[in-house]
């Protein structure tokens, strides 16, 4: 992957390819072994779920994807193998042909044993509500595999526009992890709504990192597109039955708090975002230690959603359904 990102952006324009890998943070990327186990064990962190940092394979050329989605899920199904119980899989999918994608979805839950995938913002240019992308959510759908949304870099109009003036790194750090790659996430998760993705698909999951990427916190004022828009249910009524929410690294009782009110403790997951934000010693169970007394809801966030999730899995391929018109 490393070698295909810099064939295609030898400057390694877009922030995250650069952070990822020219930066001190790539060994941590690259160790998925021991130093990752040891990490964790110093964190108080059980288990991971590893998936292939943001851009993926969503800035390559549609062949070039294809052919890196299966050495990528092979690679890290491997590393799963060496250290069964501690590690996980978000599938890696290339998005720029969307029905090899699809494809790929269902060998990496069946063969592979994967617990979801994790697709970034948007594709090509493209925002991920788009027609085009509709077969990996009906795959993910049949195959009640969760599906985590995971920001990008904007495109570079809107990098171009809202985020330059002051130099790197500070131009680069408001577009993506500090600001924009929160907002353009968010956007995302908003019109796969308004597109119809939950309406067609009603048993898609979806995960929002960084505590439901801004969007969770003005869902009051996103109430008065209700009356625009041709839906089922009201707008917030999604985040209560198709979207997880997770701290994305931002350990904050302030927002769980609100998450919490918002969409409730059966919506909410613990992650860390390891390794962009590095844990201290025991700071995972820290922080839920001191989140609530209450027991239940803390095991909930803790490890029992995420296990509940992850039991729906159909490994043995897609459940008996109807065709939909």
């Amino acid at each position: 992957m490393a070698e295909a990102w810099k064939r295609h952006d030898p400057q390694l324009a877009e922030p995250m390819m650069k952070r990822a890998l020219a930066g001190d943070i790539t060994p941590a990327l690259l160790d998925v072994g021991e130093g990752r186990i040891a990490a964790m064990d110093d964190a108080g962190i059980d288990t991971a779920v590893l998936s292939l940092t943001t851009p993926g394979l969503q800035n390559l050329p549609a062949a070039e994807a294809v052919a890196l989605q299966v050495a990528v899920n092979d690679g890290l199904a491997a590393a799963i193998r060496r250290h069964p119980g501690r590690l996980q899989g978000f599938a890696t999918l290339a998005t720029p042909a969307p029905a090899a994608a699809a494809d790929e979805l269902r060998r990496a839950i069946t063969e592979l044993g994967f617990s979801g995938t994790l697709v970034n913002a948007h594709s090509g240019g493209r925002a991920l509500d788009a027609d085009e992308f509709w077969d990996i959510y009906e795959a993910a759908e049949d195959l009640g595999a969760p599906v985590y949304l995971h920001p990008r870099a904007p495109v570079p109009s809107v990098t171009d526009a809202y985020y330059r003036r002051f130099g790197e790194p500070v131009d680069s750090m408001l577009a993506t992890g500090t600001f924009g790659w929160h907002y353009d996430a968010g956007l995302t998760v908003l019109r796969m709504i308004i597109a119809g993705v939950f309406d067609r698909f009603p048993g898609l999951q979806l995960i929002l990192g960084h505590w439901g990427e801004v969007v969770l916190f003005y869902l009051d004022r996103v109430a008065a597109m209700d009356s625009l828009v041709t839906l089922r249910r009201p707008i917030a009524d999604y985040f209560r039955t198709n979207i997880f929410i997770t701290p994305g690294g931002i350990a904050s009782h302030k927002y769980l708090r609100w998450s919490r009110e918002t969409v409730g403790a059966e919506r909410i997951m613990y992650a860390s975002d390891y390794p962009f934000n590095r844990e201290r010693a025991g700071s995972a169970r820290a922080f839920l230690d001191t989140a609530t007394s209450n027991t239940a809801e803390r095991e909930l966030v803790a490890y029992r959603n995420w296990e509940k999730l992850v039991a729906g899995i159909r490994r043995d391929g897609a459940r008996d359904r109807t065709v939909r018109g």
